[in-house]
């Protein structure tokens, strides 16, 4: 089932083309049952049943919630609201520029972030 996903996500990503630094390693993978970006093994990005969510600053998330560009997301429907992502609207999926950016914030975020090493540099 989480195949499709792969697939989409993977699509996405090279559609968009650069999205970080060159010295950040980007990939997809299997995450649940739908598939994740990982940049630098950090993931910073799912595509799932959920919807399309990715890891924002507080700021960015809170701007695209009170825009209705994006909604809290949860990995599951009663799951527990996941703090540092939000689920992205269909119309900003489906912009490819608004997207392009959200998805190398994304990537920045993520890499940055306290403890944010990953398992092979660590």
């Amino acid at each position: 089932m989480a195949e499709p996903y792969l697939d989409r996500l993977s699509q996405i990503i090279d559609r968009l083309g650069s999205v970080s630094p060159q010295s950040v390693k980007l990939k997809t993978k299997h995450f649940f049952s739908g598939a994740a970006l990982y940049a630098n093994g950090r993931i910073c990005a799912s595509l799932s049943p959920a919807g399309f969510a990715v890891k924002l600053p507080a700021g960015v998330r809170q701007s695209l919630i009170s825009e209705r560009k994006g909604k809290e997301f949860r990995f599951f429907p009663k799951g527990p609201i996941k703090r540092e992502y939000v689920a992205l609207s269909d119309s900003i999926v489906q912009d490819e520029e608004m997207l392009h950016k959200l998805i190398t914030m994304s990537v920045s975020f993520a890499i940055s972030a306290p403890g944010s090493s990953s398992p092979s540099e660590r």
